[in-house]
């Protein structure tokens, strides 16, 4: 057992103590995935033999150092690979870690259901459930031709890999996140489009201020809208060029939701996602010598700043990028 999974309990939006909580696993093992917002994979195989401990107790370590040096608790699982390291993480608890020994994977994997595996979806999970297979031990002792007329000869062939333990991944130290995303469910289908919008506008934002805490910029904003009869309707749009700032992606959701011309569309769920992260020192921006605009992304510094000192809730949604 070598893979550690560990997610921190930070409060949302606080991505900027990150770096600094991976700095502590990196005083174990310098092979450490960032998993943004609040989590990492650790490959403790060298770890292991040079402390003289193993992962569980290695994981026990962690967790007291980022509790005394930081006060943040973790959640930590703990497998042979970082697949089942992720789904060891789901049945872990703070200050209990979840772990999976090599021996024991069959037995561990057999009563989860299928959804648990990266890369089953909705659809998929669904699929398999009608025809019985709503369980790891049920996949893994179907037929691989059964699963492969499923959902496909790759996607089959995946799927029976997984479901059996096998777990081809890695660890990749400095992985970068492709994509931050934020939902804002309504506590009723909501017909309203000015509350539409407003939740179009704390979603923009929240999504801003998180890529300015980690330093980065996007290159697509990914909308979905969630209706109450559970279908759905997701649209891209690329920005004209990348950004972390909250009133470019705001104008850029506001345009794409204006473009689906809902009519008393009872919505359930507003989400928003940004792609194509880069690191905001690589992205250029078009000078615009517009006053107001300089004026908002000043007052955005200072609101960022005050979420680092004071927390996500110092600054009032939806003032920023009105």
């Amino acid at each position: 057992m070598t893979i550690l999974c560990v997610r921190f309990q930070l409060p949302p939006m606080y991505e900027a103590a990150l770096p600094q909580l991976l700095g502590l696993l990196e005083e174990f093992t310098p092979v450490v995935e960032a998993l943004p917002p609040d989590g990492a994979l650790a490959d403790l195989g060298g770890a292991e033999r040079y402390f003289g401990r193993d992962a569980v107790a290695l994981a026990s370590v962690i967790r007291v150092r980022a509790l005394a040096h930081f006060g943040v608790d973790c959640v930590i699982g703990a497998g042979p690979g970082p697949m089942l390291a992720r789904i060891a993480l789901r049945a872990a608890r703070p200050g209990l870690t979840c772990a999976v020994p090599e021996d024991d994977v069959a037995e561990f994997l057999a009563g989860q259901p299928v959804a648990v595996l990266p890369g089953v979806g909705t659809a998929t999970a669904r699929t398999l459930c009608e025809y019985g297979l709503d369980t790891l031990g049920r996949v893994a002792a179907a037929p691989l031709s059964t699963l492969q007329r499923l959902v496909g000869a790759k996607a089959g062939r995946e799927l029976h890999e997984k479901a059996n333990g096998i777990d081809r991944g890695r660890v990749v130290p400095n992985a970068v996140s492709r994509s931050l995303a934020t939902e804002r469910p309504f506590a009723r289908d909501e017909l309203d489009p000015e509350r539409h919008r407003r939740a179009l506008l704390s979603a923009a934002e929240e999504i801003g201020a998180r890529l300015r805490a980690v330093e980065k910029v996007c290159r697509t904003l990914t909308l979905t809208v969630r209706y109450a009869d559970r279908s759905a309707t997701t649209r891209s749009r690329t920005l004209p060029e990348p950004t972390a700032h909250s009133a470019a992606l705001a104008k850029t959701v506001y345009g794409m939701y204006d473009a689906l011309g809902l009519q008393r569309a009872r919505v359930r769920a507003i989400a928003l996602r940004a792609e194509g992260l880069t690191p905001a020192e690589q992205a250029s921006h078009q000078l615009t010598f517009d006053p107001a605009d300089e004026r908002i992304r000043r007052i955005e510094e200072v609101a960022d700043r005050a979420r680092a000192k004071f927390g996500p809730r110092a600054v009032m949604p939806g003032r920023l990028a009105a």
